[in-house]
């Protein structure tokens, strides 16, 4: 089996910008894309093959098709026949709503089917960027309350001026938003559960306030206050720099200007790989090809033992 990519699916948002686009080297002619849905199992937005063999199929009918063959026994026996993880790119041409994301304990008691872990990877974002991650000091649930209904929600929010190749872990009750300028990839569990704290007052096109979920959301939020929300570490050039290790997603970069064999022969699961910068032919143990460049995502089955990624390449790695 060769690795596989998919339709994106292109989201026009109120808050999106003109940066996704061409990233992807497109041709569509659309304005305000806030996000890319590069790899989906999100039921009623699910990606769909783009070539080979298996072109025109959604992705949770290839996983009901192809089962521990694509995704690996353990995450089918986890995940049945929904693919776990979701992948987007985000521009940001205005800020974000402030949010947060059940785990799955308390999601399956709000009526859910799970909760939401996610995490950021900036990338070539307006100067000035800022972002918002986590609490910056201890308030209870009461003041959480009163600082939504009198707009002071932000003073209690740690904020960051980012820049590409910062990194943000979101685990679900962790408090977040996304500011004017960011441009990002998005890695998370297959949800689409998001609790809208805060909306800055705003109005959509027909003039409504957006719909807020203060209640769910306060059932949600960790009120655990850290000194650093950005995950620190070291970018290496020609070899893997692990970012993230949750029980959803690891999350390895890569920023390689020689040829680099990654082997799976021992991993029990997918590979997304998702392009940052630059191209690469990637060859499989079975001789199948495939080209990623910036803008693309690709999943490589579980079967694969593995793959020589040859090029000028930035990706990222991610598997469950």
């Amino acid at each position: 089996m060769k690795p596989l990519k998919f339709k994106a699916l292109l989201k026009q948002t109120i808050w999106g910008g003109d940066k996704i686009i061409p990233f992807k080297h497109l041709n569509e002619k659309l304005d305000n894309v806030g996000e890319s849905w590069e790899i989906s199992g999100v039921p009623g937005n699910e990606t769909v093959v783009a070539d080979g063999e298996f072109a025109g199929e959604k992705l949770n009918v290839l996983v009901a098709k192809l089962k521990d063959k694509l995704v690996g026994k353990a995450n089918y026996e986890r995940f049945g026949d929904e693919f776990p993880l979701l992948i987007k790119f985000i521009d940001a041409r205005q800020d974000l709503s402030i949010q947060v994301h059940p785990t799955d304990e308390i999601a399956k008691k709000q009526g859910k089917e799970r909760g939401k872990t996610e995490m950021w990877y900036i990338m070539d974002s307006d100067k000035g960027a800022k972002l918002y991650s986590g609490l910056k000091k201890q308030i209870t649930p009461e003041q959480y309350k009163t600082m939504v209904e009198d707009d002071t929600i932000t003073d209690a929010l740690a904020q960051y001026e980012v820049k590409e190749g910062d990194c943000f872990f979101l685990p679900a009750g962790r408090i977040h938003a996304i500011g004017t300028g960011c441009f990002l990839a998005e890695i998370q569990q297959t949800s689409d559960v998001t609790y809208r704290i805060y909306d800055y007052k705003r109005k959509d096109k027909e003039g409504h306030y957006r719909q807020l979920h203060t209640k769910e959301a306060a059932e949600c939020i960790n009120y655990h206050v850290e000194k650093n929300y950005r995950t620190e570490y070291v970018a290496t050039k020609n070899q893997g720099v692990t970012l993230v290790s949750c029980p959803y997603f690891t999350t390895a970069v890569y920023d390689l200007t020689e040829p680099m064999t990654l082997d799976y022969s021992e991993l029990d699961s997918f590979v997304i790989l998702i392009g940052m910068k630059g191209e690469a032919t990637i060859t499989d143990n079975e001789g199948n090809t495939v080209t990623l460049s910036a803008g693309q995502s690709i999943i490589v089955p579980a079967t694969t033992q593995t793959l020589k990624v040859e090029g000028t390449i930035k990706f990222l790695e991610t598997y469950v």
